[in-house]
């Protein structure tokens, strides 16, 4: 694949530029959308030097270190967007996101890729589109069952939590090969590899999201009414 130049890179703020202007103009807070744009390039360029460092080194203990901070930010993260900001919802959060995904993580690495030891070129990236997913799953939920709940019945205020969460996994299932074509497949085929081996990557990894997401908003479900159960 070719390097991009910087200046051809900087071409894609433009659209950029507009959402920002109707974001701040539509909601009034003129700070999100560029305080996320460059926390991303930082983040991104940074990530970038740091896994020189992580694929070369095949410490267990470092991967393991790795993959808690992923899901504790990502709690973090998820509990930003909740009205409910204690520390026992950030449990059942993260215990929302750990199990989900940590059960779908062991199942593609062990029994889909056959990857028995720590490879962190591979754990690494997978790792990290799960918990990224995950996150984003169960924030959509929990932001639409807290206001479902203020109207409707525990079971109709997660019905519609479920499916809204659901909504982005669904929608790529359908449109897969027919809108579009993924990013991890794209990347594939642009460096090389055999179309048809790249599919079989692809269906692993939209059926690992769909997976932990669901997941992810059961078992929170499940935890929430325990809670409200005992409370």
């Amino acid at each position: 694949m070719q390097n991009i130049p910087l200046i051809n890179l900087s071409y894609a703020l433009l659209p950029l530029i507009v959402v920002g202007y109707f974001y701040y103009k539509y909601t009034g807070n003129k700070n999100e959308i560029i305080y996320s744009s460059f926390r991303m390039i930082f983040q991104l360029l940074l990530i970038g030097y740091f896994l020189v460092y992580l694929f070369t080194n095949e410490n267990s203990i470092i991967g393991f270190f790795i993959l808690l901070f992923m899901m504790l930010v990502s709690t973090i993260i998820t509990l930003r967007n909740t009205n409910n900001k204690n520390f026992r919802h950030y449990i059942i959060i993260l215990l929302s996101i750990a199990s989900s995904s940590l059960i779908n993580l062991i199942i593609v690495l062990y029994f889909v890729l056959e990857v028995y030891d720590y490879q962190p070129s591979i754990i690494i990236p997978i790792s990290g589109m799960i918990f990224a997913n995950t996150m984003n799953s169960i924030s959509l939920s929990i932001e639409r069952f807290e206001k479902e709940i203020k109207s409707n019945s525990f079971e109709k205020a997660r019905e519609y939590a479920i499916k809204a969460s659901l909504i982005p996994q669904i929608n790529s299932f359908l449109a897969v090969g027919l809108v579009s074509l993924p990013g991890m497949m794209t990347g594939q085929i642009l460096s090389g590899v055999d179309p048809l081996v790249a599919v079989r990557y692809q269906i692993m990894i939209m059926l690992m999201m769909l997976s932990t997401a669901g997941l992810s908003n059961i078992i929170y479900f499940k935890l929430i009414t325990k809670q409200l159960t005992k409370g």
